[in-house]
């Protein structure tokens, strides 16, 4: 089983590395999702990540289990912070290892591509207009 879950404090991408570390491994290919200074034109100050965490740390091992049976001889590791970041933190740290770079670059790029779509964790902005969540919209107005 890959490691996949939620974090409160800060993430390392040294654990995930280590993770997926394999002799059979010719590449290992990582990603860092960074909180950013800006959004939509908007000034960013910090954000909030909050999640279903029993169904969220579910979904993450599910997507892990899928691209493994998809992929055979990949290994992967997913870590999503929840709680409170400030701008310049890791809000998600990922890590594939595989026989080949080619594949080890594709399968990362599904792996954050699946969490970002089916994961459910839910973002806040915070910035000089006030806070807002990312993706919803109010139906009342």
């Amino acid at each position: 089983m890959s490691l996949a879950a939620l974090r409160d404090e800060p993430l390392s991408l040294d654990e995930v590395v280590r993770a997926v570390a394999d002799e059979r491994a010719g590449a290992v290919v990582t990603f860092v999702g960074m909180v950013r200074n800006h959004s939509a034109g908007r000034d960013v100050t910090k954000l909030e990540y909050h999640a279903y965490r029993t169904m969220a740390e579910a979904e993450l091992r599910a997507i892990a289990c899928e691209l493994e049976a998809e992929h055979p001889g990949v290994r992967l590791a997913c870590l999503h912070r929840v709680g409170t970041l400030a701008v310049g933190a890791a809000a998600v740290v990922c890590a594939v290892s595989a026989p080949h770079r080619e594949r080890a670059f594709v399968v990362c790029r599904e792996l954050i591509d699946r969490v970002k779509a089916r994961v459910p964790i839910w973002k806040r902005e915070h910035g000089e207009s006030g806070p807002s969540w990312v993706g919803w919209e109010d139906a009342r107005t």
